[in-house]
């Protein structure tokens, strides 16, 4: 195992080489990612800092350092106070939203995933356990829903677990069961559903847990 210098220094690597590289610009989120010790929230003998999604097995994935940082700052961008992290597995991203300043609640229904390192490292966060596609009312309404991995829509009764003015952030899958085009959104509610604006292009894995049922054909 790398000591503690080596382990600083390829945090600053990835925060500079990948992070602040793709137009990530809030300090915050740069200062969390430079601290938190990202290998805590991974499988041991994982290239927790590699430009990549780590496998966590089943189908989950840690998302890929820049990419969890873009997607932490169209949170942060609307300025949330109170924010549901859908999907948390470990619990990395919560993690960076809470050294933000962010009251976070993290759902999860998978416990296997749960390092501990949530707990160690932002032990302000609400932990929340239970089917990812329900969300979490009971401590809601939120500023902000951001869901952890690509979905092909956002399920509609995320729409009553916010407060006016509140946004869903995700990644609307376009291609690719087990990975591949998408394009990180915000969506408002509206009545009939949501208005979704686009942010950017990018390549996520799909959370298992909001795969859509195959259609039945003749």
């Amino acid at each position: 195992m790398p000591d503690q210098t080596a382990r600083n220094i390829a945090r600053d690597h990835m925060v500079d080489s990948q992070v602040r590289a793709d137009h990530v610009h809030d300090t915050r989120i740069i200062a969390a990612m430079r601290a938190l010790p990202r290998e805590d929230f991974a499988p041991p003998g994982g290239l927790v800092y590699a430009d990549a999604d780590l496998p966590l097995g089943q189908g989950r994935y840690l998302l890929k350092p820049a990419l969890a940082a873009r997607l932490a700052q169209l949170v942060l961008a609307g300025m949330p106070a109170h924010v549901l992290v859908v999907g948390a597995g470990s619990g990395y991203l919560a993690a960076v939203l809470a050294a933000a300043g962010v009251h976070v609640v993290a759902l999860e229904e998978e416990r296997r995933l749960d390092t501990g390192a949530l707990a160690r490292h932002a032990p302000q966060v609400e932990a929340a356990h239970g089917p990812l596609a329900a969300g979490w009312p009971a401590s809601g309404p939120y500023d902000a829903i951001v869901i952890e991995g690509a979905v092909p829509e956002i399920p509609p009764q995320f729409a009553a677990q916010l407060t006016p003015g509140g946004r869903v952030i995700t990644i609307l899958a376009e291609s690719g069961e087990n990975g591949g085009l998408g394009r990180a959104a915000t969506a408002a509610a509206v009545e009939g559903g949501f208005a979704v604006v686009m942010a950017f292009d990018c390549t996520s894995r799909p959370l298992p847990q909001f795969s859509r049922a195959p259609a039945f054909s003749f």
